[in-house]
């Protein structure tokens, strides 16, 4: 059941593809004038799109690898990073149906009939908290475990940011990141199979989640040098300025802003900090071999030999070894 559930959400998430980049490109484009029209005095468009596409940061060696990497893997997404993820949430989401609907002797969904608009925005706000928190708990994860650490060091090693960063993660991080988003929001998809929604329609609901948590957290924008704030609406959306915090090499900034769409879960953990509306940052990592995750062997090779010397330490029983902090790097 639940791969042709997975096979359904494929099909639509191709089908949406168009509108998504669509949508992606307009975010990015009034973001750029939103950003420009309040930093520059002096206004033209040629110093726009000087401002937009600055040589420094187009030209760097960084945003060649970025664009190296992201080339290649478009080319493995549709073989195994699309299908992986639904399949998990599609899979967890079918045993928790299973296991709930045994253990209260549910058979059928306690609503019956189609869905109605209500019923689909409280069943999308949910499952975006789920996604959000299930990220959030994985992130902060990635920045205190070792092993962990060296994959996401991948996507802290972009010195510049240019949209595409936000593609710069490796593949297994991207797959693992992946099979755990099927623990909390699988779980919160099975229960809302019971309550009102046959499994396939709760996974496509018009526009799929990951399509509607994308647009709404800015996620190309957000890597970018633009500084976009919210204002008040901070407290609930991460704005992108804040997420570029969280790439910055200053150490104030270690350890903060971990969320991905909501804010507040930083403020509820103790993780947030609030950059300056003007505050300049330097992205990167401290780490002495930063220069080697500018190519395609240091952002897919290099850190799979990291972690597997990890692995050789922990089988190796070397306390004082494995008890060392992982290279210190902007978090």
């Amino acid at each position: 059941m639940f791969s042709e559930v997975a096979r359904v959400i494929v099909e639509k998430l191709s089908n949406v593809n168009l509108l998504t980049l669509g949508l992606l490109f307009l975010t990015a484009l009034g973001s750029a004038v939103i950003a420009y029209w309040r930093t520059v005095e002096h206004k033209s468009i040629r110093d726009f799109f000087d401002f937009a596409f600055p040589a420094e940061v187009i030209l760097h060696p960084s945003a060649r690898a970025d664009v190296l990497f992201w080339v290649t893997k478009r080319l493995m997404m549709p073989f195994l990073l699309i299908p992986a993820g639904v399949t998990f949430v599609a899979a967890v989401g079918y045993g928790t149906h299973q296991a709930v609907g045994w253990l209260f002797d549910i058979h059928a969904p306690l609503i019956g009939g189609p869905a109605g608009p209500v019923t689909i925005v409280i069943f999308t706000a949910t499952m975006l908290i789920a996604y959000d928190i299930s990220y959030y708990l994985y992130h902060v994860a990635q920045h205190h475990f070792p092993f962990l650490w060296e994959l996401h060091k991948v996507h802290h090693s972009a010195e510049v940011m240019v949209g595409i960063t936000k593609d710069r993660v490796h593949p297994l991080d991207d797959l693992m990141n992946r099979m755990w988003d099927g623990v909390i929001p699988g779980i919160c998809f099975g229960i809302w199979s019971l309550i009102a929604l046959d499994p396939v329609e709760i996974a496509i609901f018009g526009i799929n989640v990951y399509v509607i948590r994308n647009i709404l957290m800015m996620d190309f924008v957000r890597h970018t040098h633009f500084k976009i704030s919210f204002g008040p609406l901070n407290n609930i959306i991460l704005c992108p300025h804040w997420h570029q915090v969280h790439h910055s090499i200053d150490p104030r900034h270690y350890d903060k802003n971990f969320g991905l769409l909501f804010s507040f879960w930083d403020r509820l953990f103790g993780t947030q900090f609030v950059p300056e509306p003007n505050e300049d940052l330097k992205f990167g990592l401290i780490d002495r071999d930063v220069r080697d995750y500018q190519s395609l062997f240091g952002l897919y090779i290099l850190p799979l030999k990291k972690m597997g010397g990890h692995v050789v330490r922990l089988f190796q029983r070397r306390p004082d070894v494995i008890a060392q902090p992982q290279d210190r790097s902007p978090s």
